[in-house]
């Protein structure tokens, strides 16, 4: 079962019954997906910035934006406008298909994995993931990987409080560690 089906038909019956919402337009679900690269030192390398643009496109199914600096930081050598990351917002069906695809395949390939602390999930029900390399993904061939880089993934939810957003995510299937209280 797709996972906006799984949505409609399992999890929607099941957030409403734990809160005890009557109407199933107040249950939490997901708004959006931003998938996020910051460039770091190689923000002068053009070469370096065209082949993480790539990489995002080919990840999402979708064009990728250059994020620009809104103002100067002298420490980091950052002027106002220099292009400092490359980011995708994803919603609708291509949001519900990289959470299946995260959740199912990126999240067992990747190395050293032992689940995400409920720490990630912030006071207003949002998940943020930060992912070292790209290459956990199945559009991603090794042999054609130019450059590595690691991303963000943030997973944006209309909950209104921690709690929701935690049974949300726990719901869809992500593995969050077993925390020792």
């Amino acid at each position: 079962m797709r996972l906006k089906d799984k949505y409609k038909k399992e999890i929607t019956p099941a957030l409403q019954k734990e809160f005890g919402y009557k109407n199933s337009q107040l249950v939490p679900r997901l708004e959006k997906v931003v998938l996020n690269v910051g460039f770091g030192h190689h923000s002068k390398e053009k070469e370096f910035m065209e082949s993480v643009a790539r990489g995002l496109t080919t990840l999402s199914g979708q064009k990728a934006v250059f994020t620009k600096a809104k103002k100067s930081i002298s420490a980091f050598k950052i002027r106002e406008g220099m292009t400092i990351g490359a980011k995708v917002t994803l919603r609708g069906d291509r949001m519900y298909d990289f959470v299946e695809k995260l959740v199912n395949i990126v999240f067992p390939r990747v190395r050293d994995f032992r689940g995400i602390s409920e720490k990630a999930v912030d006071k207003t029900g949002n998940l943020t993931v930060g992912l070292r390399e790209f290459v956990s993904f199945p559009e991603i061939h090794l042999e054609d990987v130019d450059n590595m880089f690691g991303l963000e993934v943030c997973l944006v939810t209309n909950a209104k409080n921690r709690a929701e957003g935690l049974e949300l995510f726990r719901q869809i299937g992500f593995p969050f560690k077993k925390e020792n209280k």
